[in-house]
């Protein structure tokens, strides 16, 4: 997965973050992080909006079957993200996204499901597997991507995010499921928290900020702010997420959390408010590196 060195369009980036790195390969411009990239065990991405061949709301990397792109064009883009891998769309294994907490054991067999198959499961916000060659996918467009490689058992997990998951402790759950199928030990695992819509951007109703601050006694202060009007929050998913993992055993040396918000940088990157929903998903990918 070697990348080219190019000029890249100038991010708004948020302080005292990891800083992403913009990479490119063949025609798609992508998102990573640096530590799980060092890790050397995993090839992963976190798709922008350039590279593909969508047009309209959709352009260009559009990865979403369900919002009324062109099918030819989706799967255009697919072959080009699976390509950044050296592999082709028939590897890939796709979440079905319906806010839960439910996790998948991928294997070989599911290869294909969600781009060249169809999924016979549903309500899959995680997946994560032990096999190489199997390129797990999970979709965005202001949720927060939570990625995960435990470097002990060779074994990875990725997970989607929103308030509904964040407030459910997804991160947890994906740690508890990848101990329970590889024996995953929290201290022997990198994670990274990626792009999404950030405090300044996510205003959130009383109702929402109530579930945070049953499940977040102790940290309200760090993840929730006055918002624009009685009864608004501005909501803070990545501090969340980082007190999910963090209280889950993941080290915070062992953390990333990412500096780019989809909603400040909705141009590049697919945000739902930012285009009052008026767009295509964003994707994250990671494989487990063939021996």
């Amino acid at each position: 997965m070697s990348e080219q060195k190019n000029n890249f369009e100038k991010l708004k980036r948020k302080p005292g973050k990891t800083v992403l790195m913009q990479k490119r390969k063949g025609e798609v411009e992508y998102l990573s992080f640096p530590h799980l990239a060092e890790t050397g065990l995993v090839d992963h991405l976190f798709t922008t909006r350039r590279g593909g061949v969508s047009q309209g709301i959709f352009a260009s990397m559009n990865v979403s079957y369900t919002r009324g792109d062109d099918k030819a064009a989706v799967d255009e883009n697919y072959r080009r993200i699976a390509e950044v891998f050296d592999e082709v769309p028939d590897s890939i294994v796709c979440s079905d996204q319906t806010h839960t907490t439910n996790i998948r054991l991928v294997t070989k067999e599911d290869r294909g499901k969600g781009v060249t198959r169809k999924k016979d499961y549903t309500d899959i916000d995680g997946l994560i597997t032990n096999e190489p060659g199997v390129i797990l996918a999970t979709f965005y467009a202001d949720c927060v991507p939570l990625f995960f490689v435990d470097m002990e058992n060779k074994a990875i997990g990725l997970s989607h995010s929103g308030w509904k998951g964040t407030v459910h402790k997804m991160g947890e759950a994906t740690l508890k499921a990848m101990k329970e199928a590889f024996g995953t030990r929290p201290e022997k695992v990198k994670a990274a928290i990626g792009p999404s819509i950030c405090q300044d951007c996510y205003e959130v109703s009383s109702d929402v900020a109530e579930q945070f601050e049953k499940t977040f006694k102790n940290h309200v202060g760090e993840i929730l702010k006055p918002g624009s009007a009685e009864g608004k929050y501005q909501l803070d998913l990545w501090r969340a997420n980082e007190i999910i993992l963090r209280g889950a055993g993941i080290l915070p040396e062992n953390l990333e959390v990412t500096d780019v918000c989809t909603c400040c940088n909705k141009d590049y990157l697919f945000s739902h408010r930012g285009s009052q929903g008026k767009r295509g998903n964003l994707g994250a990918f990671m494989e487990l590196r063939k021996s």
